[in-house]
C-alpha cells in the first residue's frame, strides 16, 4: 500500500494570489503529493516584520475561494485554532497526529531554508516533515554550512524548481488601496470577496 503524501504550505495569505497557487501546484507535481494543505498563519514568530492586514476569518475565506477548484488543495485551521506562540514545529506535530501514516512535506522557500537555524526547534521541523525547498533567484543557501549546524538536514530536503513569480501580497494590498488593477494576479473570486468586504482600503 502506497503511503499518502501531504504537502504543508503555510503563509499569511493576505491576500492569497496566483503565485501561491502556481507554487503549490508545482510542488504537488514535483513531489507527487496527493494533497497540498494550505495553512494560514496566525502569527509567524520568526517573521517579526510581517504585517497581517486582515482578520483570520477573511484570510480563511479568501484561501477557500482561491483553492476551491483544485481537488488536490485543501485548507487547514490548525495554526489559527491553537494558542501561541505559533512555531512551525508545533504545527507540524499537530498535523502529524491528524494524518498518521502519511509522509509530510513542508514547503518553504530557499530564503527560509537559509534562516532555518534561527527557528524554534529546527531539527524537529525536518524530522517531522521532509522539506520541499522552492528555489529563489539570487538565493543560494550554503547547504553544507547548514548541515554542519543541523546534521541530517540534507537527506530531509528536496529541491523544487518552481517558476519565479514576482507577485507580492504587500504590493497587491497597496495596489488595491490606490484603486489599481490586480486582475490576473489574484483569482477573480478572491477579487470579488475583497471588493465586497472593502479589504485593504486603508493600506498606505
Amino acid at each position: 500500500m502506497t503511503t499518502p503524501r501531504l504537502g504543508i504550505f503555510g503563509g499569511t495569505f493576505d491576500p492569497p494570489h496566483l503565485g501561491h497557487l502556481i507554487l503549490a501546484e508545482t510542488a504537488a507535481d514535483t513531489l507527487r503529493l496527493d494533497r497540498v494543505l494550505f495553512v494560514p498563519a496566525a502569527d509567524p514568530p520568526h517573521k517579526a516584520a510581517t504585517i497581517i492586514r486582515t482578520t483570520a476569518d477573511h484570510r480563511l475565506a479568501m484561501v477557500q475561494l482561491a483553492i476551491k477548484d483544485n481537488p488536490r488543495f485543501a485548507l487547514s485551521r490548525v495554526d489559527l485554532d491553537r494558542p501561541g506562540p505559533h512555531y512551525s514545529a508545533d504545527m507540524l506535530r499537530l498535523l502529524s497526529a491528524e494524518h498518521p501514516n502519511t509522509a509530510l512535506f513542508f514547503l518553504i522557500g530557499a530564503d527560509s531554508l537559509a534562516d532555518l537555524p534561527t527557528w524554534s526547534r529546527p531539527r524537529e521541523v525536518f524530522e517531522l516533515a521532509c522539506l520541499g525547498v522552492m528555489r529563489r533567484p539570487g538565493v543560494e543557501p550554503d547547504v553544507f554550512a547548514l548541515e554542519d549546524q543541523l546534521p541530517g538536514l540534507r537527506r530531509r530536503m528536496v529541491w523544487i524548481d518552481a517558476p519565479y513569480i514576482d507577485i507580492s501580497a504587500s504590493d497587491l494590498a497597496r495596489r488595491i488601496a490606490t484603486g489599481r488593477s490586480v486582475r490576473y494576479q489574484i483569482p477573480d473570486s478572491v477579487c470579488q470577496y475583497i471588493e465586497q468586504h472593502a479589504l485593504y482600503r486603508n493600506e498606505s
